[in-house]
């Protein structure tokens, strides 16, 4: 997998621009996407989702044109917003069979294996019968990525999954994203922590007021910084 993204500008109505001319090329594994809040970040998910169109500019999966393919590119995609809710009277299996169907397994057979197969992925079997409203912050993210994941989409953008949750927590959610990102899949982890990025990703980026200002390992940013 291959994601190119080329010259991509945001310009919202009343004229704040919140991409400039932001170039990247995203291979497999785990990529961090950093900065701080305003930064551009969530835009730039948003449109790699399919969710918001660019101003100008040109995005390419594995050579397939984001304008002219969304609904091909929109198969391939998995998606964990920052603001993420649950329905409030299904119980975990039952969102996540309901998130089954709306990836596309037709059959309630294969559904069970595959909702069974993703609750034991993220460590919420013994879960699987409780309210999914009523999970702790942290169950809700994994059960979050579960969602994302149960389509099995070779693209997987997850915007600021640790915000909130306490340390242990989210170093049991940036070990799963990491177990998550090994073969031919992307993962996009889009954070504001800098230990969520350099802890488990081999590159990155970093946004600044919509500008592409760093590329690369996550260790020679911090050379860069040091001192």
């Amino acid at each position: 997998m291959e994601i190119r993204i080329e010259n991509l500008s945001k310009i919202f109505p009343g004229g704040k621009q919140a991409l400039k001319n932001v170039s990247l090329t995203i291979g497999n594994g785990m990529f961090g996407l950093l900065g701080p809040n305003g930064a551009g970040k969530t835009t730039l998910m948003r449109i790699l989702v399919t969710l918001m169109e660019p101003s100008s500019g040109r995005v390419t999966f594995n050579g397939l044109d984001l304008k002219r393919h969304r609904g091909k590119i929109r198969a391939m995609l998995g998606y964990l917003p920052q603001e993420y809710r649950m329905f409030p009277r299904l119980k975990t299996w039952e969102y996540l069979d309901y998130a089954g169907s709306l990836a596309g397994i037709k059959r309630a057979r294969d559904r069970r294996e595959a909702v069974d197969h993703m609750l034991e992925s993220v460590g919420l079997f013994d879960a699987r019968d409780r309210m999914a409203n009523k999970l702790s912050g942290g169950m809700k993210r994994r059960l979050g990525i579960a969602q994302a994941l149960i389509g099995d989409p070779k693209m997987l953008v997850v915007d600021e999954p640790t915000t909130g949750l306490d340390p242990e927590e989210r170093l049991r959610f940036r070990n799963l994203l990491a177990d998550l990102g090994h073969g031919d899949r992307i993962i996009i982890l889009s954070t504001h922590i800098v230990g969520d990025i350099s802890s488990s990703c081999h590159d990155m980026a970093m946004l600044h007021q919509g500008e592409l200002i760093y590329q690369g390992p996550p260790d020679a940013l911090v050379d860069r910084a040091r001192g």
